[in-house]
C-alpha cells in the first residue's frame, strides 16, 4: 500500500470508512465512524478511497518525542520519572474492611518506583514485540491495542506525577 497522508480516506474490511488523523512507524491511527480511533498497519490491505499525500514537516515536540524514544531504546540510561512534591515522604495506608486483620503502610515513594518500573518493563515489551520477526503485523497491531488498553487502566495512578508527560495514557474515546 502506498503511504498515506493524514486526511486520506480508507475503507477497513472490518470497520468501514475512515480517515487517517496520524501517521506512525509502521501504523496508522484512523477514526472510522461507527468504531473510533483505530490502529491499522501500514501494510494491511485496504481500499483507499482518497490519498492525501503525506507531510513530513515535524513539530518541536514530535521531533522532542522521537529522540526521548530513540535514547529510550539505544540507551542503558533509565529515565528519571519524578514524583509529584505532595507525595514526597507520603505514605499509602492500606486498611482491610475486617477490623480483626492488621492494616499496613507503604511509602509512596516505593510504591511509585514500583509504577515506573512497570511501565519501563510494558515499554520494553513493547518495542520487543514491534521489532518481532515472527509475528505478523495484524498480530503486533492487535497485542499494542491489548499494550494500549494496560496503560489505560493504570492512569489511576497519573495522580502521582509530577509532570504530564510522564503520565500513562490509554485509548482514546470519543
Amino acid at each position: 500500500m502506498e503511504l498515506l497522508g493524514v486526511g486520506s480516506r480508507i475503507k477497513h474490511p472490518s470497520y468501514g470508512v475512515g480517515v487517517v488523523v496520524r501517521l506512525h512507524k509502521k501504523v496508522y491511527d484512523v477514526c472510522f465512524l461507527e468504531h473510533g480511533i483505530k490502529i491499522v498497519a501500514k501494510d494491511f490491505a485496504v481500499e483507499v478511497i482518497e490519498m492525501i499525500e503525506p507531510e513530513y514537516s515535524v513539530s518541536f515536540s514530535e521531533a522532542e518525542d522521537a529522540l526521548i524514544k530513540i535514547l529510550r531504546e539505544w540507551s542503558d540510561v533509565t529515565e528519571v520519572v519524578t514524583m509529584g512534591d505532595k507525595w514526597k515522604n507520603g505514605t499509602m495506608v492500606l486498611k482491610p474492611a475486617d477490623d480483626s486483620l492488621k492494616g499496613t503502610e507503604v511509602p509512596i515513594d516505593v510504591f511509585f518506583n514500583k509504577i515506573v518500573m512497570l511501565r519501563d518493563r510494558l515499554r520494553v515489551m513493547e518495542q520487543k514485540m514491534n521489532a518481532h520477526k515472527v509475528l505478523t503485523n495484524d498480530e503486533k497491531v492487535e497485542m499494542q491495542q491489548y499494550i494500549t488498553r494496560i496503560y489505560g487502566s493504570l492512569t489511576t495512578f497519573n495522580v502521582l506525577f509530577k509532570h504530564k508527560g510522564d503520565q500513562f495514557r490509554g485509548e482514546k474515546t470519543n
